[in-house]
């Protein structure tokens, strides 16, 4: 996972790598056992009741659902700082209003699912930290035994926010870092001050250390394009110096492709995307007709709209409203099973999937 350059006190210096491999496969490790730890018996009983019923519809090709979401999205707000070229919150591009997740009606949702919830993603779009009371909602999440988890650009991680994201019980915490000097990483994170993200990174580890917390599992995610992908072993050694517990690569989503990109990178294996016979560019994997996301999970918005996953990043595809409606009543309902037989049915035609690869690489 890390690169490690110092040969000082060890025998061999080709071991060093592989050490420290070693030390980000415990620190996974470590969190899979704290992710573990937040399991009941009823959890573990919803999730195989989900699955079953995941892999009935799957194989019939007919919608069947039992059970309640695994792990939720919760959007703590639409605003951000930054403007990222391939992000509608960046852009400015939303059609939906731009707002922040009211403490009060999160409770509540939370009251209403927290028994059979295990996981829970502070993220959709924006900033989670421009939300006042973002730490307000991870502690209470925290108080139902739920594991959380959030993505941030680290911007608003001074001295005081990390102390209160230690103390709120945060389990995961992604930080965005797509490059290693400021000219790479504001070609993508447009506005963005590379200094503020690291320093943000080691305040959290720093209070990890004096608060004496095995939480926030912290991992560097690196969204690889061609502007920086020349620097993803510079974010290894970076990370380790910090004392980051994990870097991740990730690809990047790009809406106009199909006649190339400058942001998709020369290295294919960071890349969603490949040149087909015609010289046009498509996504590598199959839309395969089914999805994982649709049976175990689901993002609900900061103003109480519930949507299919991620990719649905303006609401077009609204499953029901929870300022009038439980949650309950939304997750099975017509909207719903509609959308889950259209995917089992052709997952190709529906829009917000033509550029996704959720679903074409799990169980099949």
């Amino acid at each position: 996972m890390f690169q490690d350059k110092r040969a000082k006190n060890k025998p061999n210096r080709h071991h060093s790598v592989p050490y420290l491999c070693c030390i980000a496969m415990n620190r996974n490790f470590n969190d899979l056992l704290n992710l573990a730890s937040h399991l009941t018996f009823r959890r573990v009983f919803n999730f195989g009741k989900v699955a079953g019923s995941y892999f009935i519809s799957k194989w019939t090709g007919k919608v069947r659902h039992s059970g309640m979401p695994v792990s939720l999205s919760f959007e703590p707000t639409t605003s951000c700082n930054l403007r990222c070229p391939e992000c509608p919150s960046g852009l400015r591009s939303f059609t939906r209003p731009t707002g922040m997740l009211d403490p009060v009606f999160f409770k509540k949702v939370i009251d209403d699912v927290h028994k059979d919830l295990l996981y829970l993603v502070f993220y959709f779009q924006g900033e989670p930290y421009l939300n006042p009371s973002f730490l307000e909602l991870v502690s209470y999440a925290t108080s139902k035994k739920i594991y959380t988890a959030t993505s941030t650009n680290s911007h608003y991680l001074n001295d005081e926010n990390a102390k209160k994201t230690i103390q709120s019980g945060l389990d995961r915490l992604i930080i965005s870092i797509d490059g290693t000097t400021q000219e790479t990483y504001s070609s993508y994170r447009v506005g963005g001050d590379l200094e503020k993200v690291v320093a943000g990174a080691r305040n959290i580890i720093k209070w990890k250390k004096a608060l004496k917390s095995s939480t926030p599992h912290v991992i560097f995610q690196f969204l690889v394009v061609k502007p920086n992908e020349h620097q993803m072993n510079d974010v290894l050694t970076l990370a380790k110096e910090i004392g980051v517990d994990e870097v991740a690569f990730k690809t990047a989503q790009i809406y106009d492709y199909e006649n190339g990109n400058n942001l998709i990178p020369e290295n294919t294996s960071y890349s969603r995307y490949q040149k087909n016979a015609s010289g046009k560019w498509e996504i590598k994997n199959r839309l395969l007709n089914h999805c994982w996301k649709l049976w175990h999970s689901c993002v609900i918005t900061w103003d109480g709209r519930v949507v299919p996953c991620c990719f649905d990043k303006d609401a077009e595809y609204v499953m029901g409203e929870l300022k009038t409606n439980g949650f309950h009543s939304i997750w099975n309902n017509e909207n719903y099973r509609n959308f889950r037989a259209s995917v089992l049915r052709s997952r190709s035609e529906i829009e917000m999937c033509k550029n996704c690869t959720e679903g074409t690489k799990v169980w099949t």
